[in-house]
């Protein structure tokens, strides 16, 4: 099989174009961070005199400790919530990489295809054997490809399962611990 310039240059500027969508993207989820974090490091310090200013106003030990055990239920789900928009920019920006991926790995196996559908139109006679072998192999190892792609995706979705699961226990907990105090 033989590549034209024609098809040597799409094939590149393809390439290129998703290199470049796929760097926007990532400077996309690093620019939410980053939003993400002066927003959080903000409202931690804003909250952090507001508190601070109830604490030297408690009158008493009892109002000084009501207001101290009052402090850690919002602080947990903060804490919770910055986690999961953490999680979410990430997963987000993960989405995108992966599509794009899964669909070079696509074009890549279209493309093979091809060059292996003129490669067995141009073996020699009395090979037909090997190359139904050698069709099979391919087969094998897209199958195989496809399977580990199902099951890693399987995998992620059991660990988002999981990361829900911990966050609503992480805010029950923190909800129970608060209103013992």
């Amino acid at each position: 099989m033989t590549y034209t310039a024609e098809q040597l240059i799409a094939t590149t500027q393809s390439n290129v174009d998703a290199l470049e969508g796929l760097a926007t993207q990532a400077f996309a989820g690093f620019e939410k961070l980053v939003e993400l974090n002066l927003s959080a490091s903000k409202a931690a310090l804003a909250e952090s005199f507001s508190n601070a200013r109830a604490l030297a106003g408690a009158k008493d030990p009892q109002q000084l400790l009501a207001l101290q055990a009052g402090l850690f239920q919002p602080l947990a789900e903060k804490s919770v919530s910055y986690g999961n928009q953490v999680y979410s920019v990430a997963a987000e920006t993960g989405a995108v990489f992966t599509k794009t991926f899964e669909a070079k790995v696509d074009e890549a196996k279209k493309a093979f295809a091809v060059a292996v559908d003129n490669m067995t139109k141009n073996a020699p006679a009395g090979t037909e054997a090997a190359v139904a072998a050698f069709k099979s192999a391919v087969s094998a190892s897209q199958n195989a490809i496809e399977t580990a792609q199902g099951t890693a995706k399987k995998a992620v979705e059991l660990a988002e399962s999981n990361f829900t699961a911990v966050t609503k226990q992480a805010v029950s907990a923190a909800t129970t611990s608060s209103k013992k105090r």
